[in-house]
């Protein structure tokens, strides 16, 4: 996804905030969010949360291409379905059938990969198979981070660790979890297989 760093800076000036400012609430140096939206280095799962929540955005809006967001192709005629309808509110809907090869991708510099399987406007809701490397984990820092909304996940190989809250948990294959993503949480992989996972994380009330 290399417009990432340009659909943040899009929302960023658009909203009146200083680069500083951003980076003030998010809690990152304004070089890393300089870096970010230049496309010369990709957030952590915790850092493009945390970026997201300080502009009011959900993540689900920074997968769409600038131009599809900020200028909507029209449509000639009626649309031809419901489906069409809801997708001329948001910048085109992800579906109903997704092929691999149809996936809209995002590596993030923590060892973490979202593929997007899904969308359906104008609900905010993201719909992700996740894969974290070895090592990888949803914080660069080792911060544990929090936002608005709920998250269900269900780990189909590899194994993580989940801390939630005061508390370490161990996911494993065919493991399901939930929580409110208010909770303070954080997840990695130390193992040396990858895990991989389907994730839906419900936004703002969604």
């Amino acid at each position: 996804m290399p417009w990432l760093g340009q659909r943040i800076r899009e929302e960023r000036t658009r909203q009146g905030t200083s680069l500083r400012a951003l980076a003030r609430d998010v809690g990152v140096s304004p070089s890393m969010i300089s870096q970010i939206e230049t496309g010369k280095s990709q957030p952590s799962v915790s850092t493009l949360y945390a970026i997201t929540s300080a502009l009011g955005i959900s993540v689900e809006e920074l997968f769409s291409e600038p131009e599809r967001v900020d200028v909507p192709a029209p449509r000639p005629g009626p649309p031809a379905t419901v489906l069409d309808a809801l997708a001329s509110v948001r910048g085109g809907r992800l579906g109903p059938l997704v092929r691999p090869d149809e996936r809209q991708i995002l590596h993030l510099d923590s060892g973490v990969t979202w593929e997007r399987l899904g969308e359906l406007p104008p609900h905010v809701v993201d719909f992700l198979l996740v894969t974290y490397a070895p090592g990888g984990t949803s914080s660069s820092n080792g911060k544990l981070m929090r936002h608005s909304g709920a998250e269900y996940g269900f780990l189909l190989r590899g194994e993580l660790t989940l801390t939630l809250g005061f508390e370490e948990i161990k996911v494993r294959p065919g493991d399901a979890i939930s929580f409110e993503s208010t909770t303070p949480h954080r997840y990695r992989n130390d193992g040396t297989d990858p895990a991989v996972g389907i994730w839906v994380v419900i936004e703002r009330g969604a």
